[in-house]
């Protein structure tokens, strides 16, 4: 039996992992749960799971999960303590899909247990990539990715062979607003932000995906957890999300692995790796897609892409200021303070006004973090809806 811990269980990468450990209850023992104050879902999943431990990260949560769980031997924990204590369980295999990064911390934490630990929030690898590689390779631990992207490329890279491949070709859906002029965009709707085409996600992540952010801070990613100069890193356009990533080798060979636009398969691939396991999705019907479309993205329409290309290539504190900007602009505009526009732009005066040295610590990090994080909300009060 494989255990397994899930740092975010109640989003929508911790359900889909959720759906597939609970199809092989065999196979798999759930030794801990968390999620930020879903204490219905949460409770729900850790009795039905029969966890260990859950914990919610907003303590003013916890009598509610405690009442929730008395009676199902199930221990109930909560605050930033719990949450640790969670993250450092020493499963076999732990799951980081805690949005933001709030889940830094409890990323690293199991990382120095240890085990393999998936990597499905991006804001370890984009705001701390050189800490988080460093404690991989002190403690051995197995860093597996769960995004859709960075999981096709672990699986058609030569790892063993780097010096064959010529470059990495992401793909991204474009977003709903992949065909808008700027002008059309200046008009946009949380609603219609928040509706992608292709993919069941959270709001944050759907709004990123909205502005290409997503891309750039995968893109970011990409360079940290595979060995290739970050100017042989491409973003392709691909309306239909059924190739999700691609790997150009020097022999003129391209591998790409196609599937459906379903998280649950790079899921299971980490959850069985290195070997497979069965999931529920239909096989691939190519006949019925029918055609496979693809174009360049635009860094003008789209100047997030061009943000995060700059700060991967300044390096440094870069990444961790365009993420934290990023994630109090994405909020801003959730909450209906700020224009669709006005994220990217918010981005980029953060990153203007703000040129640290390099972190050398997670504190470091979140130092950083904070500050980018204040900067940006003095942005946002700037703001007139």
């Amino acid at each position: 039996m494989k255990s397994v811990t899930i740092l975010g269980a109640t989003g929508s990468v911790g359900t889909s992992t959720l759906d597939l450990v609970e199809r092989e209850p065999d196979r798999f023992r759930v030794v801990a749960l968390t999620a930020n104050c879903d204490v219905a879902r949460l409770a729900a999943a850790a009795i039905r799971t029969r966890a260990e431990f859950a914990v919610v990260a907003d303590e003013q949560c916890l009598p509610d999960l405690q009442a929730a769980l008395a009676g199902t031997g199930v221990r109930a924990g909560g605050g930033a303590d719990g949450i640790a204590e969670a993250a450092a369980s020493g499963a076999d295999w732990t799951m980081g899909a805690i949005v933001g990064c709030a889940g830094l911390k409890p990323v690293l934490s199991a990382i120095e247990q240890g085990g393999t630990v998936v990597i499905a929030n991006k804001e370890p690898l984009v705001s701390a990539g050189d800490v988080i590689l460093r404690a991989a390779a002190r403690s051995g631990a197995t860093l597996l990715p769960a995004d859709s992207e960075h999981n096709a490329i672990f699986q058609c890279f030569d790892a063993a062979r780097p010096e064959g491949i010529r470059r990495i070709i992401l793909t991204c859906s474009g977003g709903p607003f992949r065909d808008w002029t700027t002008d059309q965009m200046r008009g946009v709707t949380l609603e219609q932000a928040v509706k992608h085409p292709n993919w069941s996600m959270g709001a944050k992540i759907s709004v990123d995906s909205a502005t290409m952010m997503n891309k750039g801070l995968e893109l970011i990613e990409a360079a940290r957890l595979f060995p290739i100069a970050p100017d042989r890193i491409e973003i392709v356009i691909h309306a239909q999300s059924v190739i999700h990533s691609l790997v150009d080798y020097v022999d003129g060979s391209v591998l790409a692995q196609l599937g459906p636009p379903d998280m649950r398969t790079p899921i299971a691939h980490t959850l069985a790796w290195p070997n497979r396991m069965a999931t529920p999705m239909a096989p691939l019907d190519l006949v019925g897609i029918g055609r496979l479309d693809f174009a360049a993205p635009d860094p003008v329409r789209f100047p997030a892409l061009r943000l995060a290309r700059e700060a991967l290539d300044a390096g440094g504190a870069r990444p961790a200021i365009l993420n934290a900007a990023n994630e109090v602009a994405v909020d801003a505009f959730l909450s209906r303070r700020i224009r669709f526009l006005e994220i990217a732009a918010i981005v980029e005066d953060t990153l203007i006004r703000y040129d640290p040295a390099a972190p050398d610590s997670v504190d470091a990090v979140l130092a950083i973090d904070a500050e980018a994080r204040r900067l940006a909300s003095e942005r946002v009060k700037d703001c007139v809806v």
